[in-house]
């Protein structure tokens, strides 16, 4: 990884803007939806703020991820690295931290929800990352 990488916990509303461009030009695999928004992400930030977290390198964003702990099961959503920077161990280093802090919480098993057309699947893979038979389903409440 880039010795001046630094990864932070999100800071909102400050990181907001940089992380919404970020994710929205990752390519496939990261699919942006209500949940998104400013006052969405805010909520997340009441329950556990520590699990949210961004690379950042002279001072721009160039990696983000959310981590979520139900005092169960964690989950993980968009794990993003800006292009230029793949390859450099960045995505390790958010999901290594990620996962040090779902521990931290007592998570003994967390879920990583991802598209199937996310080329990142093998990143995944070599982290231990283990595909499940399962079939995952949603529906909007509101």
């Amino acid at each position: 990884m880039i010795a001046s990488v630094k990864i932070r916990p999100f800071r909102q509303p400050d990181d907001y803007e940089a992380v919404i461009e970020l994710w929205d030009q990752s390519g496939p695999g990261v699919r942006m939806g209500r949940s998104d928004t400013l006052d969405e992400i805010s909520k997340k930030l009441s329950k556990d703020p520590e699990l949210f977290l961004v690379a950042e390198y002279n001072g721009k964003v160039i990696g983000a991820v959310i981590g979520g702990f139900d005092g169960r099961r964690g989950l993980i959503y968009h794990l993003a690295v800006s292009e230029r920077y793949r390859e450099q161990g960045i995505g390790n280093e958010l999901m290594s931290i990620l996962e040090d802090g779902l521990r931290d919480k007592g998570c003994l098993r967390s879920y990583l929800l991802i598209t199937k057309d996310n080329p990142a699947i093998k990143f995944y893979e070599k982290q231990g990352w283990q595909l499940l038979d399962l079939y995952a389903l949603g529906k909007d409440l509101q």
